[in-house]
């Protein structure tokens, strides 16, 4: 039998991912002192690797 997940659930958790990529992104901003395409790419990449390890660490360690 297949779980179904519920429109809210995935609505918070498209949310939480966002937040943290925005967060990561913004510091990754400041921390650089000069912005070029390749760095705006491989910025937003890791930004959303962050993102992703920081919702799969915070659930675990929260049990949700």
């Amino acid at each position: 039998m297949t779980r179904r997940t519920a429109p809210r659930a995935v609505l918070l958790a498209t949310g939480e991912l966002l937040a943290w990529w925005a967060a990561l992104a913004l510091l990754w901003l400041v921390l650089i002192t000069s912005v070029d395409t390749l760095e705006r790419i491989v910025g937003a990449s890791c930004a959303a690797l962050g993102a992703i390890l920081a919702r799969l660490v915070r659930r675990a360690v929260t049990w949700r």
